[in-house]
């Protein structure tokens, strides 16, 4: 095995590890009685900024192996996004178990009614997909550009969960306005890469076609 393969991959194992580090200090804090005076609270608090934290980190990927040129960090994005997912059941289940005992109908109301649950609720659902066709087998069955449409849905997750975040907390606003403004980052750049390939390829495309305008229409001959 080269080298680089297998400082990839010992990189990969203490990138786990790590992702793992926001679960284990929760899981040590309440062995040992740290939590608080409301554990729910700041369960449910801290696995909600992991979860976005890790949908931001993972939509980061793209840009920076692009900006930096280092194409193998593509090999961690599927393995953040997972941990985002995990990060935000988890934050489901703190709400599903802790708060609410499983109570059905009361959860069905808070869904109805309040406005930050229903939002929060909308950014989970929309990573189920993303996590059930995370395998190389659903690239396989999807095909690679309805795969890579699907996980899309990533964006509007974490837009979603941007909102749900701006709506609990209603008074300081600023941490998740900080999470708002690097998503509108993120995004700015995917649209400006989409922008510029679409100019290359009119550009290619007039190239290999001088009779065709800028506008896709051809060019008038000269009578």
């Amino acid at each position: 095995m080269p080298l680089r393969e297998k400082l990839i991959r010992a990189l990969k194992v203490l990138v786990f590890l790590l992702c793992l580090g926001p679960a284990d200090v929760l899981t040590w804090k309440a062995f040992h009685d740290l939590l608080g005076a409301n554990p729910v609270d700041v369960i449910t608090r801290a696995t909600g900024r992991w979860t976005l934290t890790f949908l931001l980190i993972t939509l980061s990927i793209t840009p920076l192996r692009r900006l930096f040129r280092l194409p193998w960090m593509i090999r961690f994005r599927r393995m953040l996004g997972l941990f985002a997912f995990f990060y935000g059941s988890l934050h489901l289940m703190t709400y599903v178990w802790l708060d609410k005992f499983f109570n059905v109908p009361e959860m069905l109301h808070d869904i109805a009614k309040r406005r930050f649950i229903t939002a929060g609720m909308t950014a989970w659902a929309l990573m189920l997909p993303l996590a059930l066709t995370s395998t190389a087998g659903w690239i396989r069955r999807l095909g690679g550009k309805r795969w890579q449409k699907l996980h899309y849905l990533i964006y509007l997750s974490a837009a979603a969960g941007v909102v749900h975040f701006i709506w609990l907390v209603k008074a300081d606003i600023r941490r998740p306005l900080t999470y708002g403004a690097v998503l509108t980052a993120l995004l700015a750049f995917r649209v400006l890469v989409w922008g510029m390939a679409k100019a290359r390829s009119r550009a290619a495309a007039q190239a290999a076609h001088p009779e065709i305008g800028s506008s896709g229409q051809l060019k008038k001959q000269p009578q």
